[in-house]
């Protein structure tokens, strides 16, 4: 099966790059510009995300991938003696080989809440439970959520409020990892500056890889001073480009028009499509918010069959087992999942159901 016709859900992490996106590069290819992001187009893009934000003294960093602007965030936020929280299936926890832990020199993760979401409750539990021990235990760090979450869940605006007001109470600042920004915002039907700042948020990652870009975060430092040296910190990371013109390229590309929200109108549009599909054929669903991504539970022998017919996504747990266990199956929509996509998945569930 060729690459055209793959039943493809595996990963937004393996869409293709949109074609404004491929422009936007072959213009930024023309001719000769400082590096270092001393280039005009990387102005150009620090003015148009302040903008997008509505925070103009905002400090703006590109990065090429996301562990990168989780690591190096935290890293600025937190001491090495201190403890940054999460929730149990965070990023930063399960998926970032130890970065946040590495860049920050130490720092422990602490886990709040259960799952991929965590309460303000949670959390204020998990903030009392350290600073108890002195000098022989971690410090309080910054704490770090995730939306869209790893399982596909969402925070609603007043989650996120009332998670920074607790962590504000202890003088913490909070970051969000938003890989799947983009599906956030278009979920939750609010700007980018509502999610952030306006509901409390003191760095935030505005993600794009997911979205369609070829490689680029923005990291935003809505308090100038809590930037620190984040860009000497971006520098001996490795993540300070020399024709850093072409992460601009992708960036401005993703900001003209909107495209960052259409993209992921796309995607969750396709999203919604599938989890109505799939509740038609009483499949349980394990998340019922509407971004891009679909938890939904078969027996393993069913999800082997649908992958023999060239449907490409991941188990949500143990791929070996008994074939009549009822395991859960993870569908990642991208931008470029359309009717037809969609429609192929459900005829090669058809045959399997019978």
């Amino acid at each position: 099966m060729s690459a055209q016709t793959q039943i493809f859900f595996a990963s937004d992490n393996g869409s293709p790059v949109p074609p404004q996106v491929i422009r936007a590069l072959e213009e930024a290819n023309q001719g000769f510009a400082m590096g270092y992001g001393g280039d005009p187009l990387t102005a150009s893009v620090v003015a148009q995300l302040r903008n997008l934000f509505e925070a103009p003294e905002a400090e703006v960093f590109l990065v090429g991938l996301g562990t990168a602007a989780n690591a190096l965030a935290l890293s600025s936020l937190c001491q090495p003696f201190q403890t940054v929280f999460c929730t149990p299936e965070a990023h930063i926890h399960m998926d970032e080989c130890n970065a946040p832990e590495f860049y920050t020199g130490g720092a422990k993760l602490t886990l709040a809440g259960q799952g991929d979401k965590m309460s303000a409750t949670q959390l204020r539990t998990a903030l009392e439970g350290e600073e108890i021990r002195g000098v022989h235990g971690p410090q309080r760090g910054p704490v770090s959520i995730t939306n869209v979450t790893e399982a596909g869940n969402l925070y609603s605006l007043s989650e996120i409020r009332e998670i920074c007001d607790v962590a504000h109470d202890f003088g913490l600042p909070v970051h969000l990892d938003g890989a799947r920004f983009a599906n956030a915002c278009v979920a939750l039907g609010c700007s980018p500056a509502e999610m952030t700042w306006k509901s409390g948020v003191d760095v935030a990652v505005f993600g794009g890889t997911k979205n369609g870009l070829m490689g680029v975060e923005a990291v935003l430092f809505f308090d100038p001073a809590k930037a620190r040296d984040f860009a000497l910190r971006r520098k001996r990371g490795a993540q300070l480009y020399s024709k850093h013109r072409y992460l601009a390229a992708q960036m401005s590309a993703y900001l003209a028009g909107d495209l960052w929200h259409d993209l992921a109108m796309q995607a969750n549009a396709a999203g919604a499509q599938l989890r109505a599909g799939l509740e038609a054929r009483g499949i349980p669903l394990r998340n019922r918010d509407q971004a891009n991504l679909v938890f939904f539970d078969l027996p393993r022998a069913q999800h082997r069959a649908l992958m023999d017919l060239g449907v490409i996504y991941h188990f949500w747990g143990a791929e070996d087992g008994p074939a009549d266990e009822v395991v859960t199956g993870r569908l990642v929509c991208d931008w470029s999942a359309d009717r037809t996509r969609v429609d192929a998945f459900f005829a090669a569930l058809d045959r399997v159901l019978g």
